[in-house]
Protein backbone atom coordinates (compact mmCIF):
# COMPACT_ATOMS: atom_id res chain seq x y z
CA UNK A 1 0.00 0.00 0.00
CA UNK A 2 1.51 3.51 -0.93
CA UNK A 3 0.63 6.58 0.79
CA UNK A 4 -0.06 9.84 -1.36
CA UNK A 5 0.28 13.06 0.24
CA UNK A 6 -0.61 16.79 -0.73
CA UNK A 7 -2.97 15.86 -2.95
CA UNK A 8 -5.06 19.02 -4.08
CA UNK A 9 -8.23 19.80 -5.83
CA UNK A 10 -10.83 22.13 -6.35
CA UNK A 11 -13.49 22.38 -3.53
CA UNK A 12 -16.34 20.88 -6.39
CA UNK A 13 -14.10 18.70 -7.94
CA UNK A 14 -15.79 15.56 -9.57
CA UNK A 15 -15.99 12.20 -8.15
CA UNK A 16 -13.51 10.90 -11.16
CA UNK A 17 -10.96 13.80 -10.35
CA UNK A 18 -9.49 11.70 -7.67
CA UNK A 19 -9.00 9.26 -9.11
CA UNK A 20 -7.36 10.98 -12.24
CA UNK A 21 -5.14 12.80 -9.82
CA UNK A 22 -3.96 9.47 -8.34
CA UNK A 23 -2.92 8.03 -11.89
CA UNK A 24 -1.32 11.11 -12.84
CA UNK A 25 0.75 11.67 -9.33
CA UNK A 26 1.98 8.24 -10.06
CA UNK A 27 2.38 7.80 -13.38
CA UNK A 28 0.43 4.56 -14.26
CA UNK A 29 -2.24 3.32 -16.23
CA UNK A 30 -5.88 3.03 -15.13
CA UNK A 31 -5.34 -1.01 -15.06
CA UNK A 32 -2.72 -0.39 -12.58
CA UNK A 33 -4.77 0.82 -9.54
CA UNK A 34 -6.45 -1.96 -8.09
CA UNK A 35 -8.32 0.39 -4.98
CA UNK A 36 -7.74 3.34 -2.72
CA UNK A 37 -8.93 5.56 0.25
CA UNK A 38 -8.91 8.38 2.05
CA UNK A 39 -6.86 8.54 4.95
CA UNK A 40 -7.32 12.06 5.62
CA UNK A 41 -9.07 15.17 4.21
CA UNK A 42 -8.53 18.71 4.92
CA UNK A 43 -9.14 22.25 3.09
CA UNK A 44 -7.20 24.68 2.47
CA UNK A 45 -9.73 28.39 2.58
CA UNK A 46 -6.58 30.84 2.82
CA UNK A 47 -7.82 32.26 -0.58
CA UNK A 48 -12.13 32.03 0.43
CA UNK A 49 -12.40 32.80 -3.70
CA UNK A 50 -10.06 29.90 -4.61
CA UNK A 51 -11.02 26.86 -1.51
CA UNK A 52 -8.96 23.13 -2.32
CA UNK A 53 -9.43 20.26 -0.81
CA UNK A 54 -6.05 18.51 0.39
CA UNK A 55 -6.52 14.72 0.04
CA UNK A 56 -3.83 11.87 2.01
CA UNK A 57 -4.42 8.47 -0.22
CA UNK A 58 -3.78 5.00 0.71
CA UNK A 59 -3.32 3.75 -2.59
CA UNK A 60 -2.83 0.09 -3.36
CA UNK A 61 -0.86 -0.76 -7.32
CA UNK A 62 0.11 -3.65 -9.44
CA UNK A 63 4.13 -4.05 -8.85
CA UNK A 64 4.07 -1.80 -6.11
CA UNK A 65 7.69 -2.12 -5.55
CA UNK A 66 8.84 -1.04 -8.85
CA UNK A 67 6.34 2.07 -8.81
CA UNK A 68 7.99 3.04 -5.38
CA UNK A 69 11.47 2.71 -7.30
CA UNK A 70 10.36 4.69 -10.11
CA UNK A 71 9.35 7.38 -7.65
CA UNK A 72 12.62 7.32 -4.47
CA UNK A 73 13.43 10.19 -2.71
CA UNK A 74 9.69 11.66 -4.13
CA UNK A 75 8.57 13.92 -0.96
CA UNK A 76 4.43 13.10 -0.96
CA UNK A 77 5.02 8.90 -2.22
CA UNK A 78 5.83 6.38 -0.10
CA UNK A 79 4.99 3.39 1.77
CA UNK A 80 1.94 3.31 3.96
CA UNK A 81 3.04 3.40 7.71
CA UNK A 82 1.41 0.84 9.99
CA UNK A 83 -0.44 2.41 12.47
CA UNK A 84 -2.07 -0.46 14.20
CA UNK A 85 -1.98 -0.50 17.65
CA UNK A 86 -0.12 -3.55 19.47
CA UNK A 87 -0.87 -4.13 23.35
CA UNK A 88 2.49 -3.37 25.45
CA UNK A 89 1.85 -6.76 27.53
CA UNK A 90 -1.13 -8.56 28.93
CA UNK A 91 -1.83 -9.59 32.43
CA UNK A 92 -0.36 -12.63 33.52
CA UNK A 93 -2.73 -16.24 34.42
CA UNK A 94 -4.33 -15.51 37.56
CA UNK A 95 -3.39 -11.89 38.29
CA UNK A 96 -5.66 -10.42 40.98
CA UNK A 97 -4.13 -7.38 42.04
CA UNK A 98 -6.47 -4.75 40.42
CA UNK A 99 -4.50 -0.84 39.38
CA UNK A 100 -6.67 2.01 40.53
CA UNK A 101 -8.00 5.12 37.77
CA UNK A 102 -9.27 8.07 39.60
CA UNK A 103 -11.48 10.22 37.14
CA UNK A 104 -13.88 9.42 33.98
CA UNK A 105 -12.80 12.05 31.61
CA UNK A 106 -11.20 11.05 28.13
CA UNK A 107 -8.08 10.10 30.11
CA UNK A 108 -9.40 8.32 32.91
CA UNK A 109 -11.53 6.58 30.05
CA UNK A 110 -9.07 5.65 27.73
CA UNK A 111 -6.72 4.26 30.38
CA UNK A 112 -9.47 1.79 32.30
CA UNK A 113 -10.04 0.96 28.53
CA UNK A 114 -6.35 0.03 27.63
CA UNK A 115 -5.78 -1.74 30.98
CA UNK A 116 -9.25 -3.68 30.25
CA UNK A 117 -7.75 -4.80 26.78
CA UNK A 118 -5.10 -5.89 28.52
CA UNK A 119 -6.61 -8.29 30.91
CA UNK A 120 -5.84 -6.11 34.26
CA UNK A 121 -9.83 -5.52 35.21
CA UNK A 122 -9.27 -2.07 37.51
CA UNK A 123 -11.65 -0.49 39.45
CA UNK A 124 -12.46 2.77 37.91
CA UNK A 125 -13.70 5.91 40.52
CA UNK A 126 -15.52 8.85 39.47
CA UNK A 127 -16.86 11.42 42.47
CA UNK A 128 -19.79 12.22 40.00
CA UNK A 129 -22.74 10.35 38.63
CA UNK A 130 -22.91 8.42 35.55
CA UNK A 131 -23.06 10.57 31.94
CA UNK A 132 -27.15 10.70 31.83
CA UNK A 133 -27.62 11.80 35.60
CA UNK A 134 -24.65 14.33 35.06
CA UNK A 135 -26.55 15.45 32.57
CA UNK A 136 -29.69 16.13 34.42
CA UNK A 137 -27.77 18.12 36.67
CA UNK A 138 -25.96 20.20 34.43
CA UNK A 139 -29.34 21.04 32.87
CA UNK A 140 -30.53 21.99 36.13
CA UNK A 141 -27.72 24.83 36.54
CA UNK A 142 -28.52 26.04 32.88
CA UNK A 143 -32.17 26.10 33.10
CA UNK A 144 -32.89 26.72 37.07
CA UNK A 145 -29.31 27.94 38.10
CA UNK A 146 -29.32 25.34 40.81
CA UNK A 147 -25.64 23.89 41.25
CA UNK A 148 -24.86 20.22 42.41
CA UNK A 149 -20.92 21.03 43.00
CA UNK A 150 -20.31 17.25 42.75
CA UNK A 151 -22.52 16.92 39.17
CA UNK A 152 -21.82 19.32 36.68
CA UNK A 153 -19.96 20.14 33.27
CA UNK A 154 -16.65 19.50 35.42
CA UNK A 155 -17.27 16.33 37.68
CA UNK A 156 -19.07 13.01 36.11
CA UNK A 157 -18.50 10.59 33.73
CA UNK A 158 -17.31 11.53 30.24
CA UNK A 159 -15.40 14.48 32.04
CA UNK A 160 -15.45 18.23 30.75
CA UNK A 161 -14.74 17.54 27.20
CA UNK A 162 -18.33 15.70 27.29
CA UNK A 163 -20.33 19.55 27.45
CA UNK A 164 -17.79 21.18 24.57
CA UNK A 165 -17.59 20.77 20.92
CA UNK A 166 -16.23 17.50 21.01
CA UNK A 167 -13.26 18.54 18.95
CA UNK A 168 -11.04 15.49 17.97
CA UNK A 169 -8.00 16.77 16.95
CA UNK A 170 -4.44 17.98 18.59
CA UNK A 171 -1.31 19.52 17.94
CA UNK A 172 0.47 16.63 19.91
CA UNK A 173 3.27 14.85 18.81
CA UNK A 174 2.10 11.26 18.13
CA UNK A 175 4.77 8.67 16.94
CA UNK A 176 3.21 5.76 17.70
CA UNK A 177 -0.51 6.54 16.53
CA UNK A 178 -1.93 6.69 19.37
CA UNK A 179 -4.69 8.89 18.55
CA UNK A 180 -5.45 6.83 15.78
CA UNK A 181 -6.61 4.33 18.66
CA UNK A 182 -8.41 6.85 20.36
CA UNK A 183 -10.61 7.94 17.09
CA UNK A 184 -10.97 3.81 16.01
CA UNK A 185 -12.32 3.28 19.58
CA UNK A 186 -14.66 6.33 19.11
CA UNK A 187 -15.98 4.61 15.83
CA UNK A 188 -16.40 1.39 17.43
CA UNK A 189 -18.51 3.10 20.60
CA UNK A 190 -20.76 5.35 17.87
CA UNK A 191 -18.86 7.59 16.28
CA UNK A 192 -19.57 8.54 12.87
CA UNK A 193 -16.55 6.61 10.65
CA UNK A 194 -15.65 10.25 9.19
CA UNK A 195 -13.74 11.72 12.07
CA UNK A 196 -10.94 9.40 11.15
CA UNK A 197 -10.00 10.86 7.85
CA UNK A 198 -10.99 14.36 8.14
CA UNK A 199 -8.61 17.20 9.44
CA UNK A 200 -10.70 18.35 11.95
CA UNK A 201 -13.27 15.83 13.71
CA UNK A 202 -15.66 17.03 15.90
CA UNK A 203 -18.42 14.93 17.85
CA UNK A 204 -20.72 17.54 19.79
CA UNK A 205 -22.02 16.47 23.24
CA UNK A 206 -25.25 14.30 22.42
CA UNK A 207 -23.37 12.10 20.74
CA UNK A 208 -20.32 12.20 23.29
CA UNK A 209 -22.76 11.27 25.87
CA UNK A 210 -23.62 7.55 23.80
CA UNK A 211 -20.34 6.83 22.95
CA UNK A 212 -19.56 7.01 26.69
CA UNK A 213 -22.32 4.88 28.08
CA UNK A 214 -20.71 2.55 25.27
CA UNK A 215 -17.10 2.58 26.27
CA UNK A 216 -18.47 1.96 30.25
CA UNK A 217 -20.31 -1.27 28.40
CA UNK A 218 -16.84 -2.29 27.39
CA UNK A 219 -14.43 -2.28 29.92
CA UNK A 220 -17.53 -3.39 32.57
CA UNK A 221 -17.43 -7.17 30.04
CA UNK A 222 -13.69 -7.00 29.83
CA UNK A 223 -13.64 -7.26 33.60
CA UNK A 224 -13.56 -3.54 34.69
CA UNK A 225 -15.39 -2.01 37.68
CA UNK A 226 -16.99 1.13 37.54
CA UNK A 227 -18.10 3.29 40.87
CA UNK A 228 -19.83 6.35 40.49
CA UNK A 229 -20.18 9.18 43.29
CA UNK A 230 -17.25 7.91 44.82
CA UNK A 231 -14.96 10.83 45.61
CA UNK A 232 -11.00 10.01 46.80
CA UNK A 233 -10.69 11.51 50.19
CA UNK A 234 -6.69 10.37 50.95
CA UNK A 235 -4.46 8.65 48.38
CA UNK A 236 -2.60 6.18 51.32
CA UNK A 237 1.06 6.26 51.21
CA UNK A 238 3.46 4.82 53.54
CA UNK A 239 7.00 6.08 53.49
CA UNK A 240 9.82 3.27 54.26
CA UNK A 241 12.69 4.30 56.51
CA UNK A 242 15.01 5.35 53.20
CA UNK A 243 12.26 8.10 52.63
CA UNK A 244 11.23 6.39 49.48
CA UNK A 245 7.52 6.97 49.46
CA UNK A 246 4.76 4.28 47.91
CA UNK A 247 1.22 4.51 46.86
CA UNK A 248 -1.01 1.42 49.50
CA UNK A 249 -4.56 2.75 47.74
CA UNK A 250 -7.26 5.40 48.40
CA UNK A 251 -9.72 6.18 50.88
CA UNK A 252 -13.11 7.22 49.85
CA UNK A 253 -15.53 9.64 50.90
CA UNK A 254 -17.86 6.82 52.81
CA UNK A 255 -14.54 5.85 55.08
CA UNK A 256 -13.92 2.52 52.53
CA UNK A 257 -10.41 1.30 51.68
CA UNK A 258 -9.36 0.40 48.42
CA UNK A 259 -5.79 -1.20 48.36
CA UNK A 260 -3.82 -1.14 45.00
CA UNK A 261 -0.16 -0.17 44.44
CA UNK A 262 -0.71 1.71 41.19
CA UNK A 263 -2.79 4.48 41.24
CA UNK A 264 -3.71 6.40 38.11
CA UNK A 265 -4.46 10.34 38.50
CA UNK A 266 -6.91 11.22 35.68
CA UNK A 267 -8.64 13.91 37.76
CA UNK A 268 -8.99 17.08 35.38
CA UNK A 269 -8.38 20.66 35.49
CA UNK A 270 -11.15 21.45 38.29
CA UNK A 271 -10.57 19.08 40.97
CA UNK A 272 -9.34 21.78 43.74
CA UNK A 273 -9.77 19.74 46.80
CA UNK A 274 -7.95 16.70 45.24
CA UNK A 275 -5.54 19.11 44.27
CA UNK A 276 -5.31 20.18 48.10
CA UNK A 277 -5.39 16.88 49.62
CA UNK A 278 -2.66 15.34 47.06
CA UNK A 279 -0.40 18.78 47.91
CA UNK A 280 -0.79 18.29 51.65
CA UNK A 281 0.14 14.36 51.65
CA UNK A 282 3.64 15.94 49.91
CA UNK A 283 2.80 14.60 46.70
CA UNK A 284 4.92 16.74 44.12
CA UNK A 285 3.15 19.34 42.64
CA UNK A 286 3.80 22.38 40.91
CA UNK A 287 2.07 26.20 39.21
CA UNK A 288 2.02 26.32 36.08
CA UNK A 289 0.79 29.34 33.09
CA UNK A 290 -3.15 28.89 31.76
CA UNK A 291 -4.84 31.91 30.47
CA UNK A 292 -8.10 33.45 31.80
CA UNK A 293 -10.59 35.94 29.75
CA UNK A 294 -14.14 36.30 28.20
CA UNK A 295 -15.94 33.87 25.44
CA UNK A 296 -16.90 36.12 22.69
CA UNK A 297 -20.19 35.81 20.39
CA UNK A 298 -20.55 36.28 16.72
CA UNK A 299 -23.19 35.22 13.90
CA UNK A 300 -22.16 32.61 12.33
CA UNK A 301 -22.74 33.92 9.23
CA UNK A 302 -20.43 36.37 9.74
CA UNK A 303 -17.72 33.78 10.24
CA UNK A 304 -18.69 32.00 7.57
CA UNK A 305 -18.71 34.59 5.31
CA UNK A 306 -15.37 35.79 6.27
CA UNK A 307 -13.64 32.81 5.74
CA UNK A 308 -14.93 30.62 3.38
CA UNK A 309 -16.47 33.83 0.67
CA UNK A 310 -18.60 32.36 -1.68
CA UNK A 311 -18.39 28.82 -0.72
CA UNK A 312 -20.29 29.83 2.60
CA UNK A 313 -22.48 27.31 3.58
CA UNK A 314 -20.61 24.10 1.30
CA UNK A 315 -21.68 20.96 2.92
CA UNK A 316 -17.99 19.76 2.69
CA UNK A 317 -16.65 23.14 4.94
CA UNK A 318 -19.59 23.05 7.25
CA UNK A 319 -19.49 26.15 9.90
CA UNK A 320 -15.90 27.82 9.62
CA UNK A 321 -13.86 28.06 12.60
CA UNK A 322 -10.80 30.47 13.18
CA UNK A 323 -7.76 30.28 15.22
CA UNK A 324 -6.40 34.01 16.46
CA UNK A 325 -3.14 35.07 18.08
CA UNK A 326 -1.76 38.57 19.12
CA UNK A 327 1.07 39.43 20.90
CA UNK A 328 0.48 42.76 22.44
CA UNK A 329 2.32 45.70 23.01
CA UNK A 330 2.24 44.38 27.12
CA UNK A 331 4.25 41.53 26.66
CA UNK A 332 1.06 39.57 27.21
CA UNK A 333 -0.69 37.56 24.19
CA UNK A 334 -4.43 37.39 23.33
CA UNK A 335 -5.89 34.39 21.74
CA UNK A 336 -9.20 32.36 20.24
CA UNK A 337 -9.73 28.99 22.65
CA UNK A 338 -11.87 25.99 22.12
CA UNK A 339 -13.70 27.96 19.19
CA UNK A 340 -16.85 26.02 19.07
CA UNK A 341 -18.49 26.58 15.57
CA UNK A 342 -22.49 26.94 15.34
CA UNK A 343 -22.44 26.33 19.48
CA UNK A 344 -23.69 27.80 22.65
CA UNK A 345 -21.49 29.23 25.72
CA UNK A 346 -22.65 27.71 28.90
CA UNK A 347 -22.25 27.72 32.75
CA UNK A 348 -19.21 25.61 33.95
CA UNK A 349 -18.71 25.94 37.13
CA UNK A 350 -18.16 23.63 39.90
CA UNK A 351 -18.25 25.63 42.93
CA UNK A 352 -20.92 27.59 44.59
CA UNK A 353 -20.76 31.70 44.58
CA UNK A 354 -18.90 31.09 41.46
CA UNK A 355 -19.15 31.77 37.33
CA UNK A 356 -17.02 30.06 34.64
CA UNK A 357 -17.94 29.92 30.65
CA UNK A 358 -17.05 27.50 28.29
CA UNK A 359 -18.24 26.80 25.11
CA UNK A 360 -20.13 23.66 23.26
CA UNK A 361 -21.83 22.61 20.23
CA UNK A 362 -23.44 19.76 19.18
CA UNK A 363 -22.61 17.58 16.12
CA UNK A 364 -24.81 19.33 13.28
CA UNK A 365 -22.92 23.20 14.58
CA UNK A 366 -26.48 24.70 13.67
CA UNK A 367 -27.03 27.23 16.25
CA UNK A 368 -27.03 30.57 15.11
CA UNK A 369 -23.63 32.22 16.71
CA UNK A 370 -19.99 31.29 16.47
CA UNK A 371 -18.35 31.34 20.37
CA UNK A 372 -14.75 31.24 21.12
CA UNK A 373 -12.95 31.71 24.22
CA UNK A 374 -10.70 35.52 23.92
CA UNK A 375 -8.20 34.68 26.66
CA UNK A 376 -4.71 36.14 27.53
CA UNK A 377 -1.78 34.46 29.31
CA UNK A 378 -0.90 34.19 32.97
CA UNK A 379 2.07 33.10 34.83
CA UNK A 380 2.98 31.75 38.23
CA UNK A 381 5.85 33.99 38.20
CA UNK A 382 4.34 36.87 37.48
CA UNK A 383 0.74 37.14 38.56
CA UNK A 384 0.11 34.45 41.26
CA UNK A 385 4.11 33.65 43.05
CA UNK A 386 4.72 32.10 45.87
CA UNK A 387 2.77 28.67 46.22
CA UNK A 388 2.26 25.80 44.01
CA UNK A 389 -1.23 26.18 44.20
CA UNK A 390 -1.71 30.03 43.78
CA UNK A 391 -3.41 29.84 40.39
CA UNK A 392 -6.25 28.36 42.16
CA UNK A 393 -6.65 31.03 44.06
CA UNK A 394 -6.68 33.35 41.33
CA UNK A 395 -8.92 31.57 39.08
CA UNK A 396 -11.46 31.74 42.53
CA UNK A 397 -11.30 35.57 42.81
CA UNK A 398 -11.63 36.40 38.98
CA UNK A 399 -14.91 33.67 39.11
CA UNK A 400 -16.27 34.83 42.43
CA UNK A 401 -16.24 38.70 41.19
CA UNK A 402 -17.93 37.50 37.74
CA UNK A 403 -20.40 35.79 40.00
CA UNK A 404 -20.71 39.05 41.89
CA UNK A 405 -21.33 41.48 38.61
CA UNK A 406 -23.88 38.61 37.30
CA UNK A 407 -26.26 39.31 40.30
CA UNK A 408 -25.40 36.54 42.35
CA UNK A 409 -27.75 33.66 40.55
CA UNK A 410 -25.50 31.70 38.28
CA UNK A 411 -26.22 34.52 35.64
CA UNK A 412 -22.80 35.50 33.58
CA UNK A 413 -21.77 39.30 32.95
CA UNK A 414 -21.74 40.20 29.47
CA UNK A 415 -21.00 43.22 27.72
CA UNK A 416 -20.78 44.08 23.88
CA UNK A 417 -17.78 44.62 22.17
CA UNK A 418 -18.58 48.08 21.14
CA UNK A 419 -18.93 49.09 24.83
CA UNK A 420 -15.83 47.22 25.97
CA UNK A 421 -13.96 49.11 23.62
CA UNK A 422 -15.25 52.31 24.67
CA UNK A 423 -14.39 51.29 28.25
CA UNK A 424 -18.26 51.57 28.98
CA UNK A 425 -20.76 49.32 30.89
CA UNK A 426 -23.43 47.19 28.22
CA UNK A 427 -27.17 48.50 28.99
CA UNK A 428 -29.21 46.77 26.16
CA UNK A 429 -28.32 44.14 23.73
CA UNK A 430 -27.50 44.54 20.01
CA UNK A 431 -27.97 42.05 17.04
CA UNK A 432 -25.87 39.38 18.52
CA UNK A 433 -28.77 37.29 21.47
CA UNK A 434 -26.83 35.60 24.04
CA UNK A 435 -27.11 31.73 24.00
CA UNK A 436 -25.62 31.45 27.67
CA UNK A 437 -27.78 29.94 30.01
CA UNK A 438 -28.96 30.36 32.69
CA UNK A 439 -29.29 34.41 31.31
CA UNK A 440 -27.20 36.82 31.54
CA UNK A 441 -26.60 40.23 33.34
CA UNK A 442 -25.36 43.07 31.15
CA UNK A 443 -22.74 44.97 32.82
CA UNK A 444 -18.35 45.91 32.40
CA UNK A 445 -16.50 43.63 32.19
CA UNK A 446 -13.77 45.31 33.49
CA UNK A 447 -14.77 44.59 37.13
CA UNK A 448 -14.07 41.03 37.26
CA UNK A 449 -10.92 40.66 34.57
CA UNK A 450 -7.40 41.71 35.77
CA UNK A 451 -6.61 45.04 34.23
CA UNK A 452 -3.65 43.26 32.32
CA UNK A 453 -6.74 41.22 30.72
CA UNK A 454 -8.72 43.85 29.69
CA UNK A 455 -6.15 45.96 28.11
CA UNK A 456 -4.85 43.55 26.01
CA UNK A 457 -8.17 42.33 24.83
CA UNK A 458 -8.45 45.73 23.80
CA UNK A 459 -5.29 46.07 22.09
CA UNK A 460 -6.03 42.78 20.23
CA UNK A 461 -9.67 43.46 19.14
CA UNK A 462 -9.36 45.94 16.16
CA UNK A 463 -6.44 43.94 15.41
CA UNK A 464 -8.52 41.04 14.89
CA UNK A 465 -11.24 43.08 13.39
CA UNK A 466 -8.39 43.18 9.96
CA UNK A 467 -8.28 39.56 10.16
CA UNK A 468 -11.45 38.88 10.01
CA UNK A 469 -13.77 41.28 9.09
CA UNK A 470 -16.26 42.05 11.70
CA UNK A 471 -14.64 40.26 14.49
CA UNK A 472 -14.74 43.48 16.30
CA UNK A 473 -18.38 44.72 15.19
CA UNK A 474 -19.94 46.45 18.08
CA UNK A 475 -23.34 44.16 18.75
CA UNK A 476 -20.33 41.26 19.00
CA UNK A 477 -21.29 39.67 22.58
CA UNK A 478 -18.72 39.03 25.71
CA UNK A 479 -19.55 36.94 28.10
CA UNK A 480 -17.24 36.35 31.29
CA UNK A 481 -15.21 34.67 32.97
CA UNK A 482 -13.21 32.03 31.03
CA UNK A 483 -10.74 30.75 33.51
CA UNK A 484 -10.36 27.20 33.05
CA UNK A 485 -8.34 26.77 29.94
CA UNK A 486 -6.29 24.53 31.41
CA UNK A 487 -4.66 23.11 34.34
CA UNK A 488 -3.26 25.62 37.10
CA UNK A 489 -1.10 22.90 38.55
CA UNK A 490 1.40 20.14 37.09
CA UNK A 491 1.72 16.79 39.08
CA UNK A 492 5.05 16.35 37.99
CA UNK A 493 5.90 12.86 36.56
CA UNK A 494 9.36 11.04 35.25
CA UNK A 495 9.64 10.95 31.90
CA UNK A 496 9.62 6.89 31.17
CA UNK A 497 8.04 5.75 33.69
CA UNK A 498 5.31 7.91 33.85
CA UNK A 499 4.89 8.11 37.64
CA UNK A 500 5.01 11.07 40.42
CA UNK A 501 8.72 12.37 40.46
CA UNK A 502 8.35 11.39 44.30
CA UNK A 503 5.52 8.91 45.40
CA UNK A 504 6.18 5.35 43.47
CA UNK A 505 2.90 4.00 41.98
CA UNK A 506 1.48 7.01 41.70
CA UNK A 507 0.10 8.24 38.30
CA UNK A 508 -1.14 11.76 37.03
CA UNK A 509 -2.55 12.14 33.97
CA UNK A 510 -4.05 14.23 31.85
CA UNK A 511 -4.95 17.30 31.71
CA UNK A 512 -5.72 18.05 35.19
CA UNK A 513 -1.83 17.23 36.32
CA UNK A 514 -0.57 18.94 33.22
CA UNK A 515 0.10 16.73 30.59
CA UNK A 516 -2.86 17.41 28.28
CA UNK A 517 -5.21 19.96 26.79
CA UNK A 518 -8.37 18.65 25.16
CA UNK A 519 -10.20 15.03 24.25
CA UNK A 520 -7.67 13.64 22.07
CA UNK A 521 -4.14 14.60 23.64
CA UNK A 522 -6.03 13.14 27.48
CA UNK A 523 -7.06 9.93 25.40
CA UNK A 524 -3.45 9.43 24.01
CA UNK A 525 -2.15 10.28 27.94
CA UNK A 526 -4.33 7.82 29.30
CA UNK A 527 -2.90 5.12 26.80
CA UNK A 528 0.16 5.98 27.94
CA UNK A 529 -0.08 5.90 31.36
CA UNK A 530 -1.94 2.48 30.75
CA UNK A 531 1.07 0.77 29.27
CA UNK A 532 3.16 2.51 31.80
CA UNK A 533 1.20 0.79 34.78
CA UNK A 534 1.24 -2.73 33.08
CA UNK A 535 4.25 -2.91 32.14
CA UNK A 536 5.35 -1.93 36.08
CA UNK A 537 2.93 -4.92 37.41
CA UNK A 538 4.39 -7.38 35.10
CA UNK A 539 7.71 -6.28 36.22
CA UNK A 540 9.17 -4.81 32.80
CA UNK A 541 10.94 -1.99 31.93
CA UNK A 542 9.24 0.86 30.86
CA UNK A 543 8.89 1.96 26.85
CA UNK A 544 11.34 4.24 25.68
CA UNK A 545 10.08 7.75 25.67
CA UNK A 546 8.74 8.76 21.99
CA UNK A 547 9.41 5.38 20.33
CA UNK A 548 6.57 2.70 19.25
CA UNK A 549 6.34 -0.31 21.06
CA UNK A 550 7.21 -3.88 19.36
Amino acid sequence: MLRLTEVKLPLDHPDSALEAAILARLGIAPADLVAYRVFRRAYDARKPAHIFLIYTLDVEVRDEPSVLERHRGARHIGPTPDMSYRFVTQARPGENRRPIVIGTGPCGLFAGLVLAQMGFRPIILERGKSVRERTQDTWALWRQGRLDPESNVQFGEGGAGTFSDGKLYSQIKDPRYLGRKVLEEFVRAGAPQEIVYVSKPHIGTFRLVKMVENLRATMLALGAEIRFQSKVEEVLIDTDASGRRQVRGVRLADGSVLASEHVVLAIGHSARDTFQMLYDQGVYIEAKPFSIGVRIEHPQALIDQARFGRFAGHPLLGAADYKLVYHAKNGRTAYSFCMCPGGQVVAATSELGRVVTNGMSQYSRAERNANSGLVVDVSPETDFPGHPLAGIDFQRHWEALAFAAGGGTYRAPAQRVGDFLAGRPSTALGSVLPSYQPGIALTDLATCLPDFVVATLREALPVFGRQIRGYDMADALMTGVETRTSSPVRIKRHADRLESVNTHGLYPAGEGAGYAGGILSAGVDGIKVAEAVALAMNGLPPLPPCRKAD
